[in-house]
């Protein structure tokens, strides 16, 4: 059987014209009889090829102010009808319907809308019907009808219509179906989330169009995809292509910058998704080089961030090192040249853009989904509960080292000092090991914990923590507390002179 068709007549009413003039000229080379609505219909006048009004074919004219134009049993019947199915035949002809072989639609912009900040019955007014059913039906019908679902399909289809003489394939309808299916099931979740902003439904609607496939996942074995919008949130000035730990690892980077955006130069280095280096300072190649001090064994491979721009003394000083991914918002332009001197070195420009507030994990057969943890610890959450109270110095190291704990794996413990990272144990499935790993690492790069102080991502049920680290060197202590047993470690605090603050909120991180 034969499942190639010419397209003899079109039904065209689109949103967005870019690209439409091609297509409508071709149409008209190959004798289609075209049918349009509105703006449409006027373009195609303009453009001084013969068009039918929709309302010629239903002797109704559009209604509601445009609300209803095609919702007609003369168009969906055209679109629908199936071409080998005797009664389908029979009442097309019984009811003079026209056949409709090619449908083409662009949404109204829902989504660029809801992002404008438009009113909220501006954006009611953008909920596409009669668009949306036009191409739910056609291709539903795609054994007979063509379907060119939105403005990014105009040229796709342009291309195989010129390159089959004015015709189609069921391969090439199949297809377009398809992508019909995914621009209308997109448009339907953009709209649904809109009014479900608050979850007041517990239901789950993720839709991603933007999705790009990655060398590999996690592993080499492993098949990875990005589904974002990365060169919204990125302008990639240099360097391979990003791999799956390396966005893991970037997206760790931002959203631990964002604690310090608007701090003084702030720089940071990490590795596996933790910080293992981080420092701020007065100038950027400072904060560098003290970042750089927390663990220049760990930063190998690393990926560094900075809160502002990168200058040419910091870029001579990350030139020395082999780092996968810089970012920051700005460079020097020399700063760029220096740093492309490692050619797959990638070079982010991180451009100001809002961040999801929500987090969605896989888990078991379904999913997670939560807030974000868009709390960061200040003045006004701490509570001193020792007799020793904080100096200034101290509240400011330990702000800092909260920070940092709030985007570190559980269970941690990290020791500042002057906001700079000494060292963080991380991941430990002890909190007694993860102080015991911050200070074997804290020693072995001959940092000095007198006077330091510690943050720890959950409360200590008993008085251990707090004893190693007096012991140790450090003075002042910052944890949510919670625990049954606070009163153990403030009695070991108020017995050694140490101070300790608790926030009432815990940073966990899994």
């Amino acid at each position: 059987m034969n499942t190639t068709k010419k397209i003899a007549s079109a039904l065209i009413s689109v949103f967005d014209k870019n690209g439409l003039e091609p297509i409508v000229k071709a149409l008209h080379q190959n004798n289609v009889t075209i049918y349009s609505t509105g703006g449409t219909e006027t373009f195609i006048k303009d453009l001084g090829i013969p068009v039918v009004a929709v309302e010629d074919i239903t002797a109704f004219p559009e209604i509601l102010g445009g609300r209803v134009k095609t919702l007609h049993p003369k168009i969906f019947g055209g679109i629908l009808n199936r071409q080998d199915h005797a009664g389908d035949v029979e009442q097309m002809k019984e009811f003079n319907i026209p056949q409709i072989d090619l449908v083409i639609v662009d949404l109204y912009p829902f989504e660029k809308t809801v992002a404008s900040g438009a009113s909220e019955q501006d954006i009611i007014e953008k909920i596409d019907i009669g668009g949306i059913s036009l191409i739910r039906a056609a291709a539903k019908n795609f054994k007979d009808t063509v379907i060119v679902p939105s403005v990014e399909q105009y040229v796709p289809f342009l291309n195989f219509y010129t390159e089959n003489n004015g015709a189609t394939t069921l391969e090439n309808r199949k297809l377009l179906a398809s992508r019909a299916f995914n621009v209308s099931s997109h448009y339907d979740s953009a709209i649904f989330n809109y009014f479900n902003q608050v979850f007041e439904e517990p239901v789950l609607k993720i839709s991603e169009q933007n999705g790009n496939v990655l060398r590999y996942g996690e592993n080499p074995h492993q098949k990875g995809f990005f589904y974002g919008d990365f060169d919204k949130m990125f302008t990639k000035v240099h360097g391979k292509e990003l791999s799956y730990n390396n966005l893991l690892d970037v997206d760790a980077a931002v959203n631990l910058m964002n604690e310090f955006k608007n701090d003084n130069p702030t720089f940071a280095i990490l590795k596996h998704n933790n910080a293992c280096g981080l420092a701020t300072r007065s100038t950027m190649k400072e904060a560098y080089l003290d970042a750089l001090a927390g663990d220049p064994t760990s930063a190998f491979g690393g990926v560094l961030i900075a809160n502002g721009k990168i200058d040419v003394a910091t870029a001579n000083e990350i030139n020395q090192l082999f780092c996968e991914v810089v970012i920051a918002p700005s460079y020097d332009q020399e700063a760029i040249d220096i740093l492309e001197e490692k050619k797959n070195r990638i070079i982010l420009i991180l451009n100001d853009v809002e961040l999801p507030q929500t987090t969605v994990r896989t888990c078991l057969n379904g999913v997670l989904v939560q807030d974000k943890d868009n709390v960061t610890d200040s003045k006004d959450h701490l509570k001193t509960v020792t007799t020793a109270v904080p100096t200034a110095e101290e509240i400011e190291d330990l702000l800092f080292a909260s920070k940092i704990c709030k985007h570190t794996k559980s269970n941690t413990i990290v020791f500042a000092k002057n906001k700079q990272l000494f060292a963080s144990g991380t991941g430990q499935t002890s909190r007694v090991d993860a102080l015991r790993h911050a200070i074997e690492k804290a020693t072995s790069f001959e940092f000095d914990l007198t006077g330091a102080v510690m943050a720890s991502d959950a409360f200590f049920p008993f008085p251990d923590c707090v004893e190693i680290a007096n012991k140790a060197g450090i003075t002042a202590v910052i944890q949510p507390g919670g625990s049954i047993k606070d009163e153990l470690s403030i009695n070991y605090c108020n017995d050694n002179n140490m101070a300790m603050v608790f926030t009432g909120i815990r940073h966990f991180k899994h």
